[in-house]
């Protein structure tokens, strides 16, 4: 046995925690099969030599008899600011024990920060990002040298001429006047002995200084200020003694090469006016002036706990093509978010125009038109003036754009190469954790098209499309929670974004459209607003974080209150219901329905999920208020919108048997127990009127093929997977599409949103057959249910307890199906339309499998649970 996987607080080796009770958490791999966990050690030690030695002189936990392995607080004494700690867990199993050891860094106490102060270019200047640099010493025998960075916008350090990390566009943006996050990097290497050091930052807006007005008046939050960073290096040497060497008014500052920058508009650079080497010791900054030490943001510092955002991958351009003006346009495999990095030589004073676009425009240029008028001052476009020392580079730096294509103006000499231009993929630095894979290209097509639009919206933030809006709307990060946590390791990120929501509420407890917000967005939305509750109840079932519901118990339960307080006799109303179904206009909008079903639904779901919730907590009080409140609500909803003589769910001036409606009902369960069949035949008999294609938009999306499958008509779920014509995800592929759109349209606005692809649940959890049976992944339900239309299927993800998988092949001999169970897990195994003496484990048949319990008939299929381990079953025919 092993033990993989250490983290703290989520994290591998951070160097900044600032909680006082970090979690540590561990996976058992390599175990026999059949291992169950039996209880833990951990030490916590200043030195590893206190651990090897078993006295740990920090904290003992003693051996505690548990199965779990995730999420277990230290317990012990208060932890020293900035200090390194190891700690070993002993994990002891049915089959023996395994241990590891690693380590954590905690984060500086406030008296260290006061060695640092806020810094920035004096007022009364322009908008060009200002440059600031500072000199200092080192002594010998340096051991550790940590840097923590705080920013209002984004900070771009550099040491000696070295980036101080490989981050980009950090640290991540709050709402300020609530918090404002640091990041901590590990700098040693960078330095050296002596008083030749030099560190340089360049600050560049992001949401903290943006000027160019938009609709969502992030150029009026009110945090809004210029661009100001606070950072600390903390210089630890050999006989224990630190020095701090922080931002203050000794520090220096110059305007530089880029004029201006905003998030959404691009960014201006003038690479005549730069300053090579002002990170470096060398460097004359005798025409430099002295720093402003301004105010500080409102808001508490603290660590950012999730990763960083990085550069993942460079792609190349596959083709270029000259326009009749003289332009051309670059083209890259997919649709992505990021920047270009371009080579160019001219002439000093020759500007290039790049303008970055999903999709391309009839005469061939790119298509970056602001249709909404959302901007006052342009979109996703960057303008590089040269300066003439020979073949020149640049990238954005404090801008991201959603695009496949490039077009660039003003190219100074002969045709481009197709290497003048690479792009790279940006985006937070979250490692794909599932995978999808079968043998239908159409499936494959989705699951690879969702991960990828899923990443492009990750940018400390849950967005909605990279290219327009870059919001952090909460419907469509609560539509896409699931998918985003078993496919990619989000866990920290999204509790973030649970904390940005819970910072967006207004007076009465109520969250706004999009957080972090800048004080617009006050609208009435229970779809979307549900992401305050639904968001936490997805971290606690996919990941097993209590700690998250713990956290916002409170105010979760303050905004159902108020909710159902405004719904009268129990019906809620909405702004915002199924969003962008297919009859709709391509630039968005409701579907034609009554939005009181969806509204309604959702507060109901709300407080059904409250009573989860409190029962999880230990409040039983609690739970029984929000349990009558669903019953309340439940009712309401029954005696409004069901029509008991139809068998169906519909609301006022309705277009035909909506699906969304009986889909609302069916998967909340809402529906009547004895009507669900009544209502699935609804269902049905509504995808039939619109010739077996879905009609739903992104609330009834997400819910459609589950449901269908989960009431027996997985033959229908099928069909309409697999549709090539409008509306389906095959018409998208049909059309080139290499991502998810946001309408079911070819001309939908954008071509990078994700809300659609809740596609990727159905792969997973009925075609695949892997699915989480209780919080945690603690039961895993092994349950394919399309293997009469697939020869094969496979998925797997990465859990709390390690990773589960589920792959099956269906052929001439049968069904073959394999399984992966990790330690701490058990499966429920449901194997369709098969007996059990029909089956077989590892060539034994399965009734001589000791590893397999409870073997049972489920109608016409087998069911029977498992332990840990690997399994193969085969059913003969």
């Amino acid at each position: 046995m092993q033990l993989e996987s250490l983290t703290t607080e989520h994290q591998t080796q951070p160097l900044a925690i600032d909680t006082t009770s970090p979690r540590f958490a561990w996976v058992v791999t390599q175990a026999p099969r059949g291992t169950s966990p039996a209880g833990y050690r951990i030490e916590v030690a200043r030195t590893t030599k206190a651990l090897a030695d078993d006295h740990p002189d920090v904290w003992d936990s003693g051996r505690i008899a548990s199965p779990e392995s995730f999420d277990i607080a230290y317990a012990g004494p208060a932890l020293a600011p900035s200090t390194r700690y190891y700690w070993k867990v002993i994990a002891q199993t049915s089959e023996g024990e395994a241990n590891a050891t690693s380590w954590f860094e905690t984060s500086p106490s406030l008296k260290e920060w006061s060695h640092a102060a806020w810094i920035g270019k004096p007022a009364g200047g322009n908008l060009v990002a200002p440059l600031l640099r500072h000199l200092f010493s080192v002594s010998a025998d340096l051991v550790s040298a940590r840097l923590y960075v705080a920013a209002g916008g984004y900070a771009d350090v550099s040491i000696n001429g070295q980036p101080a990390s490989n981050d980009v566009l950090s640290p991540d943006f709050t709402d300020y006047d609530k918090r404002v996050l640091y990041l901590a990097r590990d700098v040693t290497s960078l330095l050296r002995a002596g008083s030749n050091n030099a560190i340089g930052i360049e600050l560049g807006r992001g949401y903290y200084g943006l000027t160019n007005p938009d609709v969502w008046h992030w150029e009026k939050a009110p945090w809004h200020g210029e661009p100001r960073v606070r950072a600390l290096l903390k210089l630890c040497y050999v006989n224990g003694h630190c020095e701090f060497v922080g931002t203050n008014a000794d520090w220096r500052v110059h305007d530089g090469p880029t004029q201006l920058d905003d998030v959404y508009a691009g960014e201006i650079y003038d690479a005549r006016r730069a300053q090579p080497g002002f990170d470096t010791v060398n460097f004359d900054d005798s025409d430099w002036r002295a720093v402003a030490v301004l105010s500080a943001p409102k808001g508490v510092l603290q660590a950012q706990h999730e990763p960083p955002i990085r550069v993942a991958q460079t792609l190349q351009a596959t083709s270029v093509t000259k326009l009749n003006d003289g332009s051309y346009v670059f083209a890259f495999p997919r649709v992505i978010a990021g920047w270009a990095t371009l080579s160019a030589r001219g002439h000093a004073g020759d500007t290039i125009v790049l303008h970055y676009g999903e999709k391309l425009l009839p005469d061939g240029s790119v298509d970056d038109r602001d249709d909404h008028h959302y901007f006052q001052h342009g979109l996703q476009t960057d303008r590089i003036t040269l300066a003439r020392h020979g073949v020149e580079q640049w990238h954005s730096h404090f801008s991201w754009k959603g695009f496949r294509y490039v077009q660039v103006d003003g190219w100074p000499n002969a045709p481009p190469p197709l290497t003048a231009l690479t792009a790279q993929v940006v985006h937070t630095d979250a490692k794909v954790i599932g995978h999808f894979t079968s043998s239908n290209d159409l499936l494959n097509w989705m699951h690879t098209a969702a991960v990828d639009t899923v990443l492009n919206n990750l940018y400390g933030i849950p967005t909605d499309t990279p290219m327009y809006e870059k919001n952090g709307w909460t419907g469509d990060g609560m539509l896409g929670a699931d998918m985003m946590l078993r496919n990619v390791d989000a866990e920290s990120l999204l509790t973030k974004w649970v904390q940005d929501i819970d910072d967006a509420r207004n007076t009465d407890g109520v969250p706004l459209l999009i957080a972090p917000n800048p004080g617009w967005g006050d609208g009435r939305a229970p779809p979307w607003h549900a992401a305050y509750v639904l968001v936490p109840w997805s971290l606690y079932w996919q990941r097993g974080d209590r700690r998250v519901l713990v956290d916002h118990a409170q105010g979760m339960a303050r905004y159902v209150d108020a909710e159902y307080a405004r719904s009268p006799d129990g019906i809620a109303d909405t702004s915002l219901g199924d969003w962008v179904s297919p009859n709709t206009p391509a630039d968005g909008g409701n579907a034609p329905e009554d939005k009181r079903v969806a509204a309604t639904a959702y507060v109901y779901r709300m407080a059904d999920t409250m009573a989860q919730i409190e029962r999880v907590l230990g409040d039983n009080e609690k739970a029984r208020h929000f349990d009558a409140m669903a019953a309340r609500i439940r009712n309401a909803f029954n005696r409004r919108f069901f029509d008991t003589t139809k068998g169906l769910y519909r609301g006022d001036g309705d277009d035909g048997i909506r699906q969304t409606h009986q889909l609302l009902a069916l998967g909340f369960g809402l529906a009547p127990e004895a009507q669900r069949s009544r209502v699935a035949d609804a269902l049905v008999q509504a995808v039939h009127a619109h010739s077996d294609h879905l009609d739903t938009g992104a609330l009834g999306t997400k819910l459609l093929l589950p449901v269908l499958t989960a009431t027996g008509h997985a033959d229908l779920a099928w069909i309409v997977a697999t549709q090539t014509t409008f509306p389906s995800w095959g018409f998208w592929r049909a059309n080139g599409a290499t991502s998810l759109w946001e309408h079911w349209k070819l001309d939908a606005r954008s071509r990078g949103h994700y809300f659609l692809g809740t596609i990727d649940d159905w792969l997973f959890g009925d075609v695949a057959g892997l699915r989480p049976l209780a919080p945690g992944w603690r039961r895993i339900g092994i349950r394919p249910a399309l293997t009469a239309w697939l020869n094969h299927a496979e998925a797997d993800t990465l859990t709390p307890f390690g990773r589960a998988a589920v792959s099956w092949t269906h052929g001439a001999e049968g069904l073959q199906l394999d399984v992966d169970v990790p330690v701490g897990s058990t499966a429920d195994v449901r194997i369709p339309k098969s007996k059990p003496m029909q089956l077989t484990e590892s060539g034994r048949p399965l009734s001589a499998s000791s590893w397999v319990r409870n073997v049972r008939t489920c109608g016409v299929d087998t069911c029977f649970e498992i332990g840990s381990g690997s399994y193969r079953f085969k059913q003969f025919q």
